[in-house]
């Protein structure tokens, strides 16, 4: 297995410890940023989710640059991505952060699009990530980040920032799938 998929794969193993730090009561108290107040637990897990969606760069960047790019990195960083994402939305929802109807938009097109992948897997065809996709993905990693710091820094202004970059997210994620499925659409056609 070569290094970004080993990076890809230390995603994927970050998440349990995202899920703990953010659902477990440590009590660990919080910080106070202007009127917000920031429990220290959200903190950690916005920075433990941000060096798990870092690895996103990190690992497609030395695939490219070295020529390391494989159909199990092309299968593995997406489904990273995805599981990561999910996990992250998942726990807003719990928290009361996130609208359950915008979570289950762009986790319904992640698996919608999952299916397509699998299809097309089914028939040799391995499609990697788009521009749009990894747009998509981006925007989800800023809301989702911007949400676990309950909108710090910008709650001192106030600007409703998070709540801002989750409909970006929730429009990419929309646009984004259906992009996908017009243009993988010969996947219909030759499935039965």
């Amino acid at each position: 297995m070569n290094l970004p998929n080993k990076i890809t794969i230390a995603r994927i193993m970050l998440i349990p410890f995202f899920l703990i730090v953010m659902l477990v009561p440590f009590g660990w108290g919080s910080i106070q940023i202007g009127k917000t107040v920031l429990p220290i637990a959200h903190l950690i897990g916005a920075l433990i989710f941000i060096i798990a969606s870092t690895t996103d760069w990190i690992d497609g960047y030395y695939a490219r640059k070295y020529g390391l790019v494989t159909n199990l990195g092309k299968f593995l960083d997406p489904l990273a991505d995805k599981l990561l994402v999910s996990a992250a939305l998942i726990v807003l929802v719990e928290l009361g952060f996130a609208p359950a109807w915008m979570v289950i938009v762009i986790i319904s097109r992640e698996f919608a699009v999952t299916g397509l992948r699998l299809v097309l897997a089914g028939e040799g065809e391995v499609v990697a990530a788009n521009v749009l996709g990894k747009i998509k993905t981006w925007t989800q990693i800023v809301a989702i980040s911007a949400l676990l710091l309950h909108n710090v820094p910008f709650s001192l202004i106030p600007f409703p920032f998070a709540d801002l970059a989750l409909w970006v997210a929730v429009v990419f994620t929309i646009w984004s799938g259906w992009d996908y499925f017009v243009k993988n659409k010969h996947a219909f056609s030759h499935s039965k």
